[in-house]
């Protein structure tokens, strides 16, 4: 009993261990992803509303490469010119420079873009990544993320095993097992390497492993 909960103890370590590098990866990834630094409460256009009050650029050019600092430059001027003019003028202008700001920013990591999406779309793993920065604690970040992984690996954990009680009654139901037990190795192998392993981009901006199958 001792060993079985010992055992416990280090699966849940271990779970933790491997989201707390995932959210970390995901918190400290350049904010390419789709849903994320292209909406309206996202970290680029936050930035840019708080330069526009400001009348500063320089906060928004962290965003974007040195090759593109002086369109960005002139847009944000032309913005600030412009939205003196009324209350209508000031919310066309502000989009517009949102628009500029976050097309140059995707572009640059070779990611499309499709227009700002509306507040609140962020995606809950970028958002709880994002609050944890915000309230400078990775507390309840680790534990919501400890949760999803858990569940995770226990729900394809027991599905291995159910099958593996049936797999010798049939070829069929042996083919079942095995689909089982490649799915089960397979996301704690990704999980892994997501921990342990250097995250690379896609041209989207996407995180993505190289990962080599032998089943």
């Amino acid at each position: 009993m001792k060993t079985k909960a010992a055992r416990r103890r280090r699966v849940i370590k271990v779970a933790g261990a491997i989201l707390l590098a995932v959210a970390i990866m995901w918190a400290l990834a350049p904010r390419t992803s789709r849903a994320h630094c292209d909406t309206l409460d996202g970290p680029v256009v936050t930035t840019a509303k708080m330069a526009l009050e400001k009348g500063d650029v320089t906060a928004v050019l962290m965003w974007v490469q040195k090759k593109d600092e002086q369109e960005i430059r002139r847009t944000f001027e032309s913005t600030l010119a412009v939205r003196k003019l009324s209350p209508q003028a000031k919310n066309l202008a502000d989009m517009y420079f949102f628009e500029t700001l976050v097309r140059v920013h995707r572009a640059a990591k070779g990611a499309e873009y499709t227009g700002l999406k509306p507040a609140g779309s962020v995606e809950p793993p970028i958002a709880a990544a994002d609050k944890a920065l915000e309230s400078k604690s990775v507390d309840d970040l680790i534990k919501e993320v400890t949760d999803v992984v858990s569940t995770g690996i226990r729900e394809r954990f027991n599905h291995v095993m159910e099958a593996k009680k049936h797999a010798d009654e049939s070829v069929e139901a042996g083919r079942q097992y095995v689909k089982a037990y490649v799915e089960f190795v397979h996301y704690v192998e990704g999980l892994h390497l997501a921990a342990v392993g250097p995250a690379r981009h896609t041209e989207a901006g996407q995180p993505q492993t190289t990962v080599q199958h032998e089943h």
